[in-house]
């Protein structure tokens, strides 16, 4: 059985490795002057032999980065948070409002009944005025005349 680096490589393993150095490039893992030397030798390359040195001082998978919400655990809860309070007071003050309109708007039938029904029948000065027959006229009360007036 043949070793590896004594088998020829396919257009796709020099792509492949190609693509691998662009990779690498793009990382900042290689110069660019290392880059195009690289690159030359491995789309010339006829075997696995001349493909694998090109890329063994490179790792094999991308270096997993550390993640955001592992340096800070906190900052989605509390984001949630900031969203759902003013979330809540909004709700809270849309119904305050739509509850204190509706009970405004009873408050105003019924001052305007109580004006229309008791508050008409107290005159200006406070006087009580009564029903008669002939219309709601002021009631005159008519104290007799001392004696000696007379």
């Amino acid at each position: 059985m043949a070793h590896r680096s004594s088998l020829r490589a396919s257009d796709a393993d020099r792509d492949l490795v190609a693509e691998r150095l662009r990779q690498a490039v793009t990382e900042g893992r290689l110069r660019p002057d290392e880059f195009e030397h690289r690159l030359g030798v491995a789309l010339s390359a006829s075997t696995y032999g001349e493909l694998d040195p090109l890329v063994a001082d490179l790792p094999t998978a991308r270096v997993a980065r550390r993640n955001r919400s592992s340096v800070l655990p906190w900052i989605p809860p509390m984001l949630a948070l900031a969203i759902a309070i003013p979330v809540a007071l909004l709700v809270l003050a849309a119904v305050v409002f739509v509850l204190t309109g509706v009970l405004a708007g009873w408050a105003l039938w019924l001052f305007l009944g109580w004006w229309f029904f008791a508050g008409r029948r107290r005159g200006r000065n406070g006087r009580v005025f009564r029903g008669h027959p002939g219309g709601p006229y002021p009631v005159r009360r008519t104290q007799p005349r001392p004696d000696h007036w007379l």
